[in-house]
């Protein structure tokens, strides 16, 4: 099995790592209830998607 002859330098490996940065996911708001959602996906709020209402959400009682 290679090995490495000698080791990378800080630098080379920084420019290696510098597209491991994370990006914050993109939320849109839901059609029916304005809440933010993750798009393609169901409503967390409301249960709706695209238009049809894919699960039942119970309304809490106050």
């Amino acid at each position: 099995m290679a090995n490495p002859k000698r080791r990378h330098s800080k630098a080379r490996t920084g420019k290696r790592r510098s597209t491991w940065t994370l990006s914050a996911p993109g939320y849109s708001p839901c059609p029916q209830c304005k809440a933010p959602k993750l798009p393609h996906r169901v409503c967390p709020e409301c249960g709706y998607y695209d238009g049809r209402q894919i699960i039942a959400k119970q309304q809490d009682k106050e």
